[in-house]
């Protein structure tokens, strides 16, 4: 079977800032925030007695929302199969966001349950899904739930790595630098990119901690996620940086692409460029990351 890497379009997801959709003051600022994607959550960081409140202030806050920003804008539900999650899925359906993120998934089920929800409920174009992998459950069937993201739309089109749940469940210890949890991280995104999914790394906590998180920024580049997951705003700038595209990177880049378009080199599959091997493969990841570099500017004269 031929696999096709990311299969979804290229889209920033450096720095997704997760926003408690009950606090109006944090989503009045989040809209002047320089982050690629904003979660409007309605799930942990909402009391049961304030749901409903934090469900209608979204609904009137999505109002409001400059949609050509270029920004994401998802929403997190609370577990579908209970009523909170029955009614954020109306109010999904009222906002109408990029996408929604479903939290405590464990199987495909979970994520196509919901797919089919909103295909039923006239909303075939759109939202898109992401999913939490933040279970012991959700790690035994992870290749199967990232699959999901070749059928019913291809509405799913993420996997955000939730570790606050899975210490909880697992008893993983949290040790920084995260020696225990690396195993875990890269089945992540090792299944991620089977499926040609995006995938976001987990919260760092201490957001006044400025060393301990641009350390784990780099670790999470390095392992190969698309971004992070935050939880301050103070955190955006680290993530943007971690994850963004240095200059000499992209001046590689240009080289290798320009190599393979040199009429010398036409019809070639590895070439010669000042004294290195460099493979067709090389030249298409050389194309992804000049076009994650081109969207990084369109985002900063938008900002």
């Amino acid at each position: 079977m031929n696999r096709i890497p990311r299969h979804h379009p290229l889209r920033l997801r450096r720095s997704v800032l997760s926003v408690p959709a009950a606090n109006a003051r944090a989503l009045a600022k989040s809209a002047a925030l320089d982050c690629d994607a904003i979660i409007f959550d309605l799930e942990d960081s909402v009391l049961p007695e304030k749901k409903a409140e934090a469900r209608a202030a979204l609904v009137d806050h999505f109002k409001t929302l400059d949609r050509a920003s270029g920004r994401e804008h998802v929403i997190r539900i609370n577990p579908p199969d209970g009523p909170d999650g029955a009614l954020d899925l109306e109010a999904v359906l009222d906002c109408m966001p990029d996408a929604v993120l479903l939290p405590k998934v464990c199987e495909p089920q979970d994520v196509l349950t919901v797919a089919d929800h909103l295909s039923e409920a006239g909303a075939e174009e759109g939202p898109r899904l992401w999913a939490m992998v933040e279970t012991a459950a959700c790690l035994l069937n992870l290749a199967a739930i990232a699959e999901t993201g070749r059928t019913h739309g291809g509405r799913l089109d993420c996997l955000v790595v939730g570790l606050n749940d899975l210490r909880k469940e697992t008893g993983i210890a949290d040790i920084p630098g995260r020696p225990f949890l690396v195993p875990l991280l890269l089945q992540v995104v090792v299944a991620a990119r089977a499926s040609g999914l995006d995938v976001i790394d987990s919260v760092f906590n201490d957001f006044s901690d400025t060393e301990g998180l641009e350390a784990e920024c780099r670790q999470g580049r390095h392992m190969g996620f698309d971004g992070k997951m935050l939880i301050h705003p103070a955190q955006i700038a680290a993530a943007n940086e971690a994850y963004g595209v240095p200059e000499a990177e992209a001046a590689e880049a240009l080289a290798i692409v320009a190599a393979f378009a040199a009429p010398e080199n036409a019809g070639k599959a590895v070439v010669n460029l000042a004294g290195r091997m460099v493979e067709k493969l090389h030249a298409d990841q050389a194309g992804r990351l000049l076009a994650k570099a081109d969207l990084i500017n369109e985002r900063k004269k938008k900002a």
